[in-house]
C-alpha cells in the first residue's frame, strides 16, 4: 500500500516511468482512523448489547428483533438526506461531524438508559447519527481516490474501520473480566474513544470541496441521475440481498444458545469476525478492481449463506464457531466497501454522496425488515429453523442478484 500526502487522486508521474503512481490518500487513511476510534467506541457498546437487552434488561427475542431492526436500519431515515446535503454545500465533511457527534452523546446516554423505550431512544439516536454521517464520509473517500483504485481505497478505510471494531469488544471483555457485570464503565470508556473520533474528524481531516458546491445546475442534472435506469438494477439486487441478511446479533445469539458458552466471553465473537475482515478488506476491495465489484459482492453473500447452515446445525464447538465467524468476517469483507465503491461510479461526481446514500438507505430498510422478521420467527420457531428458512430463500436470492448486476461495469459514468 502507497500512502501519498496529497488529498486528491491524482497525476504525480513516478520517475523516469510515465506511469500514475497508485497511492492511496492521506484523507482516506485519516478517515480510516476516525472510523477506527469510532467503531472501537460502538463496537464496545454493540458486543454486549445483546447479551445486556436479553440477559440483563430481559427484553423477548420479538422485542430485542424489533431494537436489532432499529440499530440496523434507523438510519435510513437520514441517509439520502446526509448525502444531499453534503452534496448540494459541497463540504461534506461538516455533515460528517454532525453524524459522528451525534452518536458520541449516545454513548454517553447510554448511562441513565434503563427501559425499553429510553434505550430505544438511545439507539435512535445513535443509528441517526451514523445515518448522517455515512455517504457523506463515504463521498469524501470517493473523492480523494483514483477512480481506477475505489475498492482499494474503500478497502483500507474499512481494514482501519474494522481494526477498531476488533479492539472494541476486546475492551469490553477486559472491562467485564475485571468487574463482572460492569456494563456502565463500558458505556462511559466508549464515550471517550467516540470523542476521540471526533477530534481527529475536526482538526485533521481536510474540508475537501466536492464538485456540487461549484455547480448546482449540475447538482440538479445529477440527482435527476440517483432516481434513474443505472441504479435501478443495483439497487433492487442490493435489498433483496439486504431482505435475507440476519443481523450479527441474532447468529451470535443463536451461537451462544446452542454452545452454552459463558456470557463473559460473547464480546469474542465479534472479534473472531472483525479479524477476518481486517484481514480481508483490502484484498477483496483489490479483487473488486480486477474483476467486477458486482461479482465479489454476490460471492460475499455465498459466504453468508454458508454462515446460516452452519449456525443452524445442532452440535457445535469451537472449531464450527470459529468458522462461522470467520465466514462472516468474508462476507463483510466482500460487501462493506464494495457496494459504496461499485455504487459512487454510476453516478456523476455531484450526486456521489446522494448515490451512495440511496444504496445505504435500501440497505438498512431492508435490514430492518430483516432482524424484525427474523426476531418473530425466533419466537415462533426457534433459531435454528429460522436460520435454514433465510438460507433457503437467500440460496434462491443470490442468482437474482447476479443477473441485476451483470455487466455493470458497463453502466459506469466519468468521474
Amino acid at each position: 500500500m502507497y500512502v501519498s500526502l496529497r488529498d486528491r487522486p491524482g497525476a504525480d508521474q513516478a520517475p523516469g516511468t510515465g506511469r500514475v503512481a497508485r497511492r492511496v490518500s492521506s484523507t482516506v487513511l485519516l478517515l480510516g482512523v476516525v472510523s477506527l476510534l469510532t467503531d472501537l467506541s460502538s463496537e464496545m457498546v454493540a458486543s454486549v448489547l445483546p447479551l445486556y437487552l436479553t440477559a440483563v434488561v430481559g427484553l423477548s427475542p420479538v422485542a430485542y428483533g424489533f431494537l436489532d431492526g432499529m440499530y440496523q436500519g434507523v438510519s435510513a431515515f437520514v441517509r439520502i438526506a446526509g448525502g444531499y446535503a453534503g452534496d448540494r454545500g459541497g463540504h461534506p465533511k461538516w455533515v460528517a461531524v454532525l453524524g459522528y457527534g451525534a452518536s458520541a452523546l449516545s454513548r454517553i446516554a447510554m448511562l441513565p438508559a434503563a427501559g425499553f423505550a429510553a434505550i430505544t431512544a438511545v439507539i435512535t439516536g445513535d443509528r441517526l447519527g451514523k445515518g448522517l454521517r455515512t455517504a457523506p464520509r463515504d463521498a469524501l473517500i470517493a473523492e480523494a481516490s483514483d477512480p481506477s483504485m475505489l475498492g482499494r481505497s474503500f478497502g483500507v478505510h474499512r481494514m482501519l474501520d474494522t481494526i477498531g471494531a476488533a479492539l472494541g469488544p476486546l475492551v469490553a471483555f477486559a472491562l467485564l473480566a475485571s468487574v463482572p457485570g460492569s456494563y456502565d464503565s463500558i458505556f462511559v470508556v466508549s464515550f471517550a474513544f467516540a470523542l476521540a473520533g471526533l477530534a481527529v474528524l475536526v482538526l485533521f481531516v481536510p474540508d475537501l470541496r466536492t464538485a456540487a458546491g461549484a455547480a448546482r445546475i449540475g447538482l440538479r442534472r445529477a440527482m435527476r441521475e440517483v432516481g434513474g435506469r443505472r441504479l435501478r438494477k443495483p439497487l433492487l439486487a442490493a435489498g433483496l440481498l439486504g431482505l435475507l441478511t440476519v443481523g450479527d446479533g441474532f447468529l451470535y445469539l443463536s451461537l451462544q444458545e446452542r454452545d452454552d458458552f459463558a456470557a463473559i466471553y460473547f464480546p469474542l465473537l465479534y472479534v473472531g469476525t472483525n479479524i477476518a475482515y481486517l484481514s480481508l478488506a483490502v484484498p477483496l476491495g483489490r479483487l473488486s478492481d480486477r474483476v467486477g465489484r458486482g461479482k465479489v459482492l454476490v460471492a460475499g453473500h455465498g459466504a453468508l449463506l454458508a454462515c446460516y447452515l452452519l449456525a443452524a446445525l445442532p452440535a457445535g464447538g469451537a472449531g464450527l464457531t470459529v468458522v462461522v465467524l470467520l465466514l462472516l468476517g468474508v462476507f463483510y469483507a466482500a460487501t462493506d466497501g464494495v457496494l459504496p465503491a461499485l455504487i459512487s461510479r454510476l453516478v456523476p461526481g455531484e450526486a456521489r454522496g446522494s448515490g451512495i446514500a440511496a444504496a445505504q438507505t435500501v440497505v438498512a430498510l431492508a435490514r430492518f425488515a430483516s432482524s424484525v422478521l427474523f426476531g418473530l420467527m425466533w419466537g415462533l420457531q426457534g433459531p435454528a429453523r429460522s436460520l435454514l428458512l433465510f438460507a433457503a430463500v437467500l440460496a434462491a436470492a443470490i442468482p437474482v442478484a447476479a443477473w441485476l448486476l451483470r455487466g455493470i461495469s458497463r453502466e459506469e459514468v466519468a468521474a
